[in-house]
């Protein structure tokens, strides 16, 4: 396969570049970008000298109408005029951006401030959640990957919601990740000095990842009330933690939980479930593309807590886009994702 990444030069860029490096299925890659056209990208990041050596080229869709795919890693709101004139002209399209994912004009536009892509992309669009869209990526032609939090937020519950094991009318999701996720420009929030021994809540219900939960659940489980999300910012490059608490339903147990979550994972080769973690954290999938999950019941309060770690960079990011194009081109899943977690 022959492969375009525009916006090479983010992280989600950078990863996309590390794994399919490593992809046996890959025949070239080419870079893109809007802003840097001719810079020679090992000049720019030391650590791929002798390895991608070539120079950023210029964004034209004549150019990226010849390759077999085409990632983005684009921001919001860029992307969607980026991608758009592309569909249908010849590659398989997949965003790592926000823009093709909410069916809802109107949702993306208030949650995400910004104007949305155009409708006939978004209608076709498919939402990557891999582990339950994969029928769907198959036939695909733009892809929607998703986001980094809803990813380890809607692995870990799906199952639960679609048996209805858990009451979703108390449910509430606290979400922790690295500074990577919010990308390399430079801005206030990631900052060293406001980072470093510190921890902060933002976008206090107010995360553009809300709706994006909200009708994945409506799409693959069933339709439920507004969910309570809320993210915070850790002193940390990768990871996310999402810990999630609702009561159980009337009569179910823990071991139902656990029981739900491995029938539907079973044969996925990225989903973990565990049943013991006395220590549970964001380092046993460290530059990986797993996402593992582990589940508790209080009998005092009735109350599951349901956690799900994965590297936002690869799991929530480039890993689970490489994950979708192999469904796309029907090639083994685990090409070029198969790296062990570096853990330290």
């Amino acid at each position: 396969m022959k492969v375009g990444i525009i916006g090479a030069s983010g992280y989600g860029g950078l990863e996309l570049i590390r794994l399919l490096h490593s992809h046996p299925g890959i025949e070239h890659i080419e870079l893109f970008t809007s802003s840097e056209e001719g810079t020679v990208f090992s000049n720019k990041y030391s650590h791929l000298m002798n390895i991608i050596d070539q120079p950023l080229q210029k964004i034209e869709h004549e150019t990226l109408a010849n390759y077999d795919v085409v990632f983005s890693s684009a921001p919001a709101g860029v992307a969607s005029q980026l991608l758009a004139p592309l569909l249908g002209i010849g590659p398989k399209l997949i965003d790592l951006s926000g823009d093709f994912r909410l069916k809802d004009l109107s949702s993306y536009e208030q949650w995400y401030k910004k104007t949305p892509a155009p409708a006939f992309a978004v209608e076709q669009s498919v939402y990557g959640l891999t582990e339950w869209n994969r029928e769907a990526i198959q036939q695909a032609a733009l892809i929607a990957n998703p986001g980094c939090y809803p990813t380890a937020v809607l692995l870990a519950l799906l199952p639960l919601v679609k048996e209805n094991l858990i009451d979703v009318s108390h449910l509430v999701i606290d979400a922790k990740s690295g500074v990577s996720g919010a990308g390399n420009g430079l801005n206030r929030m990631t900052h060293y000095s406001e980072t470093n021994e510190n921890t902060a809540i933002y976008k206090i219900n107010e995360h553009q990842h809300i709706p994006e939960i909200e009708q994945a659940f409506s799409m693959f489980a069933q339709d439920t009330p507004p969910i309570t999300f809320n993210t915070h910012l850790v002193p940390m490059t990768r990871g996310i933690i999402a810990t999630c608490y609702a009561p159980v339903m009337e009569g179910v147990t823990e071991a139902q939980l656990v029981q739900c979550l491995e029938e539907k994972y079973a044969e996925e080769p990225f989903v973990r479930v565990l049943h013991e973690a006395n220590k549970f954290g964001t380092n046993q999938v460290y530059g990986s593309n797993y996402c593992d999950l582990h589940v508790k019941v209080d009998p005092r309060t009735n109350r599951a807590t349901i956690v799900s770690v994965i590297d936002n960079l690869v799991k929530g990011a480039a890993g689970q886009a490489i994950q979708n194009m192999n469904v796309q081109f029907g090639v083994e899943e685990t090409f070029g994702l198969t790296h062990v977690p570096a853990f330290i």
